[in-house]
């Protein structure tokens, strides 16, 4: 099966639906968005890396930031933050460039590594993307975090793999639906941007009552 490019989702949304169904659906099938300090800070990076306009060759490697892609047969569409291409013996041809090369991604966050796999999902989406348009393999990638200065090395593998595609299929029937799931509430939900238009308390079926006491102790404490 293939997506035509208007049922085509973001990319990035993947770490959104990883992170809380709900909150994906808040915001890419509802339309809803708020800033907080972390979408901030993670944007003012994302847009110092982006440089559209940008390619530069060092030695045996061509760097391009901004690289738009896409995927048929997952339906999505986004950009990499840069892609390196590695001059290789075993790889592919680029226009108005001499021999064979490698294509490995590279993702930005403002951050530090994550318990959880939302990134790392969000590479392999790309790298997906990545071997569909090339016709090639993307067999490793790398997350650059802003907190640490330093590049996380990731494999893209077989598992990781399926992860991406039932999470896509998964988010492709959410948004045919046009359906919004409800939340448990957690820990995670104080550093969410959405939880004011989410109020993941109220998904516990508690009074107006209740809530509005929850919430004023909360800022008590």
């Amino acid at each position: 099966m293939e997506y035509a490019e208007d049922d085509y989702l973001m990319i990035s949304g993947i770490q959104h639906f990883k992170f809380c169904r709900r909150q994906w659906a808040l915001i890419h099938v509802e339309q809803q968005w708020e800033e907080n300090t972390h979408t901030v800070v993670g944007e003012l990076m994302h847009k110092k890396v982006h440089d559209p306009y940008l390619t530069e060759k060092r030695k045996d490697t061509i760097i391009v930031r901004s690289l738009p892609v896409a995927s048929r047969k997952l339906g999505i569409s986004g950009e990499c933050d840069l892609v390196e291409f590695h001059k290789c013996e075993d790889g592919i041809k680029l226009y108005k460039h001499r021999g064979l090369y490698s294509v490995y991604p590279i993702e930005y966050k403002k951050g530090k590594p994550k318990l959880m796999e939302e990134d790392k999902l969000q590479l392999v989406a790309q790298a997906l993307c990545l071997e569909e348009m090339f016709s090639t393999q993307v067999l490793e990638g790398a997350i650059f975090y802003g907190e640490t200065r330093r590049r996380e090395v990731v494999k893209i593998t077989e598992d990781l793999r399926q992860e991406v595609q039932k999470m896509f299929q998964e988010m492709h029937q959410y948004y045919d639906r046009k359906y919004t799931p409800k939340v448990k509430y957690s820990k995670a939900c104080k550093a969410c941007s959405l939880k004011e238009i989410c109020l993941p308390r109220l998904g516990k079926s508690v009074s107006v009552k209740t809530y509005i006491s929850q919430m004023l102790k909360e800022e008590e404490a």
